[in-house]
């Protein structure tokens, strides 16, 4: 187990810690949201009985750090009673914690990314971290055992095809008897996909209308991302074509300085022989010489 937090931003549960749960065998992960540290172990203990009932059987150990929200009387009675062995890793050496600090950092991680990515506000946060749990159960494979934590802690293949592509995304929620509409009311309320159900069957989704969180199966995606469809696509094809378009516009912009230079000689050319024709007609037709001029005078 491993607690992160505080937060700086509170989540729309009012919530600034969150527990993560790693078993050791499956690497099924639990993600568990709080207000003060002193609730870490009110959250453990439901989530045990959950997973005992679950299993039927009992846990055997849990590992945590040295914190006062783990090393307490309330965890030490409980551990006593259900027989569970808690061990500790040795101060300032979270190496030996490492399978649930890395698990940590992963869905930190990933939940940056997604918030980041759809500039959604911080607050959304707790959906983020649950969206990344929710799917890495699912998705990752054990390295030996080539299978996912899911399958190796239900016993069952798991099921993606209700799994989308962009978190935060827009889609259209419909109005399924909620509000009494009239005959030329909207039918659907936009809203922000905000993850996967861990009690149902269904999305969740931040109403933008009624500016709540719901819990539905009757909606619409808007998956169109429009960076994607700005940026251009990077095939071999396009690429060729790319190329080939520029080195006819380099062949077209030597041809127009080619064309350019010519048509400045001829017009130079044709200038000249203008001052030529022009100077000749200035000329007068015959050459009389003055009467008191010297022929010594005379050039040529």
């Amino acid at each position: 187990m491993d607690l992160f937090g505080p937060s700086r931003t509170m989540s729309i549960g009012g919530n600034y810690y969150g527990l993560v749960v790693v078993d050791d065998f499956s690497r099924y992960t639990w993600t568990l949201f709080f207000i003060i540290k002193d609730e870490a172990f009110s959250a453990f203990k439901k989530l045990a009985k959950i997973i005992q009932n679950e299993k039927s059987c009992s846990i055997a150990t849990i590992k945590t750090y040295h914190g006062r929200e783990f090393q307490n009387e309330n965890f030490e009675m409980f551990c006593e009673k259900f027989g569970i062995q808690h061990n500790f890793s040795a101060p300032r050496t979270p190496q030996q914690n490492g399978v649930v600090e890395r698990k940590n950092r992963a869905l930190e991680e990933i939940a940056r990314t997604l918030l980041n990515e759809t500039n959604l506000p911080k607050y959304f946060l707790a959906d983020a971290v649950n969206t990344a749990c929710y799917v890495l159960n699912r998705v990752l494979i054990r390295p030996i055992l080539k299978k996912t934590p899911y399958e190796l802690f239900k016993g069952r293949k798991p099921n993606i095809s209700h799994f989308r592509v962009f978190f935060g995304c827009k889609f259209f929620i419909l109005n399924n008897g909620k509000d009494n509409l009239s005959k030329f009311d909207s039918k659907a309320d936009e809203g922000i996909f905000l993850g996967y159900s861990s009690q149902s069957h269904a999305y969740r989704a931040s109403n933008k209308r009624t500016m709540l969180i719901e819990e539905t199966i009757h909606i619409t995606f808007d998956e169109t991302d429009q960076k994607m469809q700005d940026k251009p696509e990077n095939s071999a094809d396009d690429e060729e074509t790319g190329r080939l378009q520029k080195l006819t516009e380099t062949a077209a912009d030597q041809n127009k300085e080619k064309t350019a230079e010519l048509d400045t000689a001829e017009l130079d050319t044709a200038e000249k022989e203008t001052d030529l024709i022009e100077h000749q007609i200035n000329l007068p037709l015959e050459w009389r010489v003055p009467r008191n001029l010297s022929l010594d005078n005379v050039i040529g």
